[in-house]
């Protein structure tokens, strides 16, 4: 578990790298703070040790506390999105989905295309530890077939941590599974048929529109951005598209990053229940947060039962730890046998090694102190990208939580054509060609900000900007003549 005053550095930690708090702006004095807080004036000085051994504010003596001056960044415009009306489509390139999808987890690659993080940020020793004290705890039950359902211990250790978070799902609506992405194979199929059409907001995780198109479902598109996706849109599609199923991500969506506000969460689940259109619910970024607070869940406003919620901890874990969950509402309960038949059995020791590390608090502190070290890094990426395609009229996403970053080139930039490059080099990206159809975002690319932004990693991300700028200074040439 995170102490208070790292809590409290993180809270400052984000109000200085969002501007909130600037440059040499004096910080309260250590008693102010700790009455501000109501805490014990140690716990306000451990605080502002941490921030000052961080680099983030420093003391002037006799003066007080005052913010540190940031590394100078430089303003970075976010990518623009063509606005398009939704309509029933066939997802296209299957078979290039599939390509780089393998192309993805090629250890041999360097990782800027596959959002994962580093083995760095994995709390290796934290997890060892909770393995073996469940092994070595476990009942003789625990080494026969397990419930197909999801072992008790971790279906109630998420109802907790979920509830500390302030939503509640009770462990009987809970089904652990095999990752996010099992889960929501389960529910698409559970909730529709082959042929059936889907609303996707887009640009959406390419990995979700190659499941749709293996489950030979169509889709409907609605228009997104940085900001978030186009609500009176969604409310068309539910209204006259015919469709029953949404696959939504409201918390940091893959690749945009951005998080809907309450408000628009409430409306969903209430278009949901209007329309009787089911909404799956991908939150998988959602404890990825660069704030403290894990933002809600649409199922939160939830309350006719029209929304599954789905998740893993591959992205605030481990992606190889292969443990996700979809969690049914009350109304949905006659599914129950369907899919427990449906649902893969989950390895118990893993399961039982989760329980004890969300019980143990070594999960929640390990939240705390990724948090903030992602956004540094996202940001680090974020600049250091904008010095590499110097002259380039780039745009990047400014993301609230995750770390996949979606880049914008001029309109003449293939993506494409840069993804097989880049393979040729050793480097992993993927092209922006995967996140839609007709072809409207091929001039983006989709980066990893998920590995230290190490010598390796900057030299890969200088080769992609020398192929951009060598075909845009030829592209000029050719235009000259």
């Amino acid at each position: 578990m995170a102490f208070q005053y790292q809590l409290l550095a993180q809270q400052i930690t984000q109000k200085i790298y969002t501007g909130e708090l600037s440059a040499d702006q004096r910080l309260s004095s250590l008693r102010q703070f700790a009455a501000q807080q109501r805490i014990s004036l140690n716990t306000a000085r451990s605080c502002y040790e941490l921030l000052e051994a961080n680099g983030l504010i420093y003391v002037k003596e006799k003066s007080g506390y005052f913010v540190q001056e940031q590394a100078p960044g430089r303003e970075i415009a976010v990518p623009e999105h063509p606005d398009f009306q939704p309509k029933v489509r066939e997802i296209s390139n299957l078979e290039l989905q599939i390509q780089i999808h393998e192309a993805a987890i090629d250890s041999k690659l360097i990782h800027l295309g596959s959002i994962q993080l580093s083995p760095n940020l994995v709390p290796s020793k934290a997890l060892s530890r909770s393995i073996q004290r469940a092994l070595k705890y476990c009942k003789p039950e625990d080494f026969l077939y397990s419930d197909r359902q999801g072992h008790v211990r971790l279906r109630e250790a998420l109802s907790a941590h979920w509830s500390e978070d302030g939503f509640h799902i009770a462990p009987e609506q809970i089904y652990v599974s095999n990752g996010c992405m099992p889960a929501l194979s389960v529910m698409i199929q559970s909730l529709s048929a082959e042929g059936d059409s889907i609303i996707v907001p887009t640009p959406n995780y390419n990995g979700q529109l190659q499941l749709l198109a293996l489950l030979k479902r169509k889709i409907i598109e609605i228009p997104a951005d940085t900001e978030g996706f186009d609500l009176e849109r969604l409310e068309q599609a539910m209204q006259y598209s015919g469709a029953k199923l949404c696959l939504l991500t409201a918390n940091f969506q893959n690749p945009l990053g951005f998080c809907l506000s309450n408000a628009e969460k409430q409306k969903i689940a209430q278009l949901a229940a209007k329309y009787q259109c089911h909404v799956i619910e991908d939150d998988i970024y959602a404890e990825c947060s660069f704030s403290a607070a894990r933002p809600l869940p649409i199922q939160y406003w939830d309350q006719q039962g029209y929304v599954i919620y789905c998740g893993s901890v591959s992205k605030s874990l481990s992606p190889s730890y292969r443990v996700g969950w979809f969690c049914i509402p009350p109304r949905l309960k006659h599914l129950h046998a369907k899919l427990i038949i449906q649902n893969i059995s989950v390895n118990t020791p893993l399961q039982l090694g989760l329980a004890d590390l969300i019980y143990s608090r070594a999960y929640r502190q390990h939240l705390s102190q990724l948090r903030p070290k992602l956004m540094k890094q996202v940001e680090q990426y974020r600049q250091f990208i904008v010095q590499a395609f110097a002259g380039v009229a780039v745009r990047i996403n400014h993301p609230q939580g995750s770390y996949a970053l979606w880049l914008q080139f001029p309109e003449h930039v293939d993506g494409l054509a840069l993804y097989y490059h880049a393979l040729q080099q050793g480097i992993n990206i993927v092209p922006g060609l995967l996140f839609g159809e007709d072809r409207r975002y091929n001039n983006c690319i989709r980066l990893n900000a998920g590995h230290e932004l190490s010598a390796e990693i900057q030299q890969a991300i200088l080769q992609l900007a020398h192929w951009v700028k060598h075909g845009l200074s030829t592209a000029v040439q050719v235009n000259a003549s």
